[in-house]
């Protein structure tokens, strides 16, 4: 072997040990780098539309296309992605009644990569609810609006007292859905919601509504004729037990001594003093029957 080939293989054999010694730790450092969380780029939001120059449509449109490969790029990498907000916030400083935004801003919250939180639940409704303002006509938007709240955010919540709540507000939404021409069968999903809330009234009204607006022929009218009689016979059943409340009430605290049935026989107790005069006309506690004493029940929907 000559001294020029000598050379050439001594050289490779030294770049062969130096690649291998440097290549581990070259490598630790690009993953390092490659799993820092990234510099968001684009300006703030109060700032993008003089950024734009006027193009807020182009920008809009890719402002959504980066956040989706982001968001499907970090969740197939198992990273966090913690710019959703400030995507979102750009967007709709764009263009308030993107539509793409409220259809998925839900979803990119509550199960961003890699875990969602209460805050971020919080976040995700605050956007839906700003939906609602900017688009109150779009019976999808608040049937999003109202599933999210009801249904998927409470097992982000701490909170007992804070899940009922947004399982009724929810509802409620729903409702509304129906009302702007929703689909009317979920006016059943928001009767159930409500009335293990104690809002039999509310649900009844909803159901009320969902009935005139589907067709007689249809199955889901005649489901939700169903559940407007039983929830019908609940209410009445609700009102029947508040009255005799009400009478057991004031036996126990005007004439206990006497029989139940005595005490009915002789009409509610009032006060001689509060009651004389005609200022006392319109008051329930001076009233000289029964009719007049005890709550006066409601139609369904809440009327008197």
């Amino acid at each position: 072997m000559n001294r020029s080939t000598s050379g050439a293989v001594l050289l490779m054999a030294v770049a062969a040990f130096g690649v291998a010694r440097v290549q581990p730790r070259l490598a630790r450092t690009a993953h390092a780098i490659k799993e820092a969380e990234e510099v968001y780029a684009f300006p703030p939001p109060e700032e993008l539309h003089a950024s734009t120059l006027g193009w807020d449509a182009a920008a809009v449109d890719l402002l959504w296309a980066k956040l989706l490969v982001e968001y499907g790029i970090h969740w197939s990498e198992h990273r966090e992605f913690r710019d959703v907000s400030k995507y979102i916030d750009a967007i709709l400083e764009l263009e308030p009644t993107y539509s793409p935004v409220y259809r998925y801003v839900d979803t990119m919250l509550a199960y961003r990569p890699l875990q969602g939180t209460e805050d971020d639940v919080r976040k995700a409704r605050a956007y839906l609810e700003r939906g609602t303002r900017e688009r109150p006509q779009d019976a999808n938007l608040w049937m999003r609006y109202g599933q999210f709240v009801a249904f998927i955010a409470p097992s982000f919540l701490r909170s007992d007292a804070d899940r009922e709540v947004w399982r009724k507000e929810g509802a409620a939404a729903i409702g509304h859905a129906v009302e702007l021409g929703g689909e009317a069968d979920r006016a059943l999903t928001a009767a159930t919601v409500l009335t293990r809330a104690g809002e039999t009234a509310a649900a009844i009204r909803y159901l009320e509504r969902a009935y005139a607006l589907t067709p007689s022929t249809s199955d889901v009218h005649e489901s939700i004729g169903r559940r407007l009689a039983a929830l019908d016979a609940i209410a009445m059943r609700d009102e029947t037990d508040a009255v005799a409340r009400a009478v057991q009430a004031r036996w126990q605290e005007d004439l206990p001594f006497v029989s139940r049935d005595q005490y009915l026989l002789l009409g509610p107790k009032v006060d001689a003093v509060r009651c004389a005069g005609l200022q006392s006309v319109e008051d329930v506690a001076c009233a000289r029957d029964w009719a007049g004493a005890l709550p006066s029940p409601t139609m369904p929907g809440g009327s008197p």
